[in-house]
């Protein structure tokens, strides 16, 4: 099989293994923030809806990071045997799929939850207040949730860009200690 076959084949590969994962997180992210929300009264829905944002723009930031930082100072963490250092390595041999996960997967995800979510605080809102304009509450809502989501990755990213090897780096070790955490569940 030639090299442009093989490379084909890992990319059919990946762009299968992404879509299902983002089912796969979709839906569980949608089920668990919209169980809450149904639940919830608007200010925890709000809360809720915040935090979707800021797990979008934490994995922006984690995407830019990774396609920023140069993998030399990593190599030599990962010699010297600094934990989370060999897995961030491992992320930045990875760069394109590490960033399409984290921008592209989380960031659409949290995105579309977040709206979701929004809608529903519009609902329960003039649920509760029928005599407030529904188009004026909807255009408010998606103003709050675009505003707060646009400038916490145009922070983020410059935060990012300028961090990227500690960001990449502390990554690693997030990685690390997941991966610690797993391998003890499997030996017990």
């Amino acid at each position: 099989m030639t090299k442009l076959k093989k490379s084909r084949g890992k990319i059919r590969h990946w762009i299968i293994a992404i879509t299902l994962w983002t089912l796969l997180l979709a839906i569980t992210l949608s089920f668990i923030s919209e169980t809450l929300v149904i639940k919830a009264n608007i200010a925890v829905a709000l809360i809720i809806l915040i935090i979707i944002i800021f797990i979008g723009v934490l994995f922006d930031i984690i995407g830019v990071a990774i396609t920023a930082c140069p993998e030399v100072p990593m190599n030599s963490m990962a010699a010297n045997k600094i934990k989370g250092a060999r897995e961030a390595v491992a992320l930045l041999k990875n760069a394109e799929k590490v960033s399409s996960f984290c921008n592209d997967a989380i960031g659409d995800i949290c995105g579309i939850i977040s709206g979701a979510i929004g809608a529903a605080i519009v609902f329960r809102i003039l649920l509760y207040n029928p005599n407030f304009e529904k188009a004026l509450m909807s255009a408010v809502i998606a103003g709050f949730i675009s505003s707060i989501t646009v400038g916490g990755k145009a922070i983020g990213k410059n935060i990012a860009i300028k961090n990227s090897r500690s960001i990449v780096l502390k990554t690693g070790y997030a990685v690390y200690i997941f991966n610690f955490i797993f391998r003890r569940k499997r030996i017990k």
